[in-house]
This record gives structure tokens, C-alpha cells and sequence, in this order.
């Protein structure tokens, strides 16, 4: 007889839902950020995102930044500017 293994284990904190999001699909103009971290290709990633986005919903406006160093958060200065510009951000990272 055969027997399998199941190596999952219990999760050991507690699980909360993700409650942050908008409604983009019918939207007339909702306002996206696309945060690149700085890896190489991560900027490329968003560029091609943001297009697909576009195409499904060409009501929204698309703001692109990056911010420069993988290794280190978004600054105060930048997170300002994109809470004031955006409704939503996609962040991504590349390599």
C-alpha cells in the first residue's frame, strides 16, 4: 500500500482578509499607479501591466514611478506624491 505525505502545515498566525481594493472593470476614470522597486525589468513588467490595463479599461490614468533601490521602502516624498496622484497601486518587482 502506498501512503502519501502531506507536508503542509497548520499556518501559525492568523489569517485576515485583504480588504484594500477598487473597482476598475466600468469605471470612468480611476487613477493607477504602477510602483517599479527598482530590479531590472521591473519597469518593463508595469509598462506592459499598465497596457493590458488600458486595453481592458481605457478610462484609467496610469502614473508610473520607480523607486530606484530594491534594498530599501519608498520614501516619505515619494508615497506623498503617489497618495496624492493615485486611487490605487499596483507595486511589482523584476530581476
Amino acid at each position: 500500500m502506498i501512503e502519501y505525505h502531506n507536508p503542509e502545515a497548520e499556518v501559525g498566525i492568523q489569517n485576515y482578509p485583504y480588504e484594500l481594493s477598487i473597482a476598475i472593470r466600468g469605471a470612468n476614470a480611476v487613477s493607477v499607479g504602477f510602483l517599479a522597486n527598482g530590479f531590472p525589468d521591473s519597469e518593463n513588467f508595469l509598462t506592459s501591466l499598465e497596457q493590458a490595463m488600458k486595453d481592458l479599461e481605457p478610462g484609467i490614468e496610469v502614473h508610473a514611478y520607480n523607486k530606484g533601490n530594491a534594498s530599501v521602502p519608498a520614501n516619505d516624498e515619494l508615497l506623498n506624491q503617489i497618495k496624492g496622484d493615485c486611487q490605487a497601486v499596483i507595486a511589482a518587482y523584476g530581476h
